[in-house]
């Protein structure tokens, strides 16, 4: 585990740029105009970028598994739900990995 890469300013980075990334994953969803599938790939490249530069320990229980499903179909909307999950998981055990390491 990267114990800089999850210090709080670091973490809000990123899930800050998928809370915009998701608004357009949404609002693609709803428009049904094809570009769901586009900004889904970005959104996985960011939470990979994310996942390498903090460590595999922050992966969610079974995260390897979901991410391989989201990138097989990325423009379902399951898929994207799947992703945002993965999000909110992600940022729950980068928070519990962050007060586990200052009480070490």
């Amino acid at each position: 585990m990267n114990s800089e890469a999850i210090v709080k300013d670091q973490v809000d980075a990123w899930f800050a740029k998928w809370t915009t990334l998701q608004a357009n994953i949404h609002e693609a969803h709803d428009a049904r105009n094809g570009t769901a599938k586009g900004l889904m790939e970005e959104a996985i490249k960011l939470f990979e970028q994310l996942v390498q530069a903090a460590g595999d320990e922050v992966l969610p229980i079974n995260g390897v598994e979901r991410l391989a499903f989201i990138k097989a179909k990325p423009g379902q909307y399951a898929c994207y739900r799947q992703l945002d999950e993965l999000f909110k998981e992600t940022k729950k055990r980068t928070a519990r990995l962050r007060i586990q390491a200052s009480k070490n």
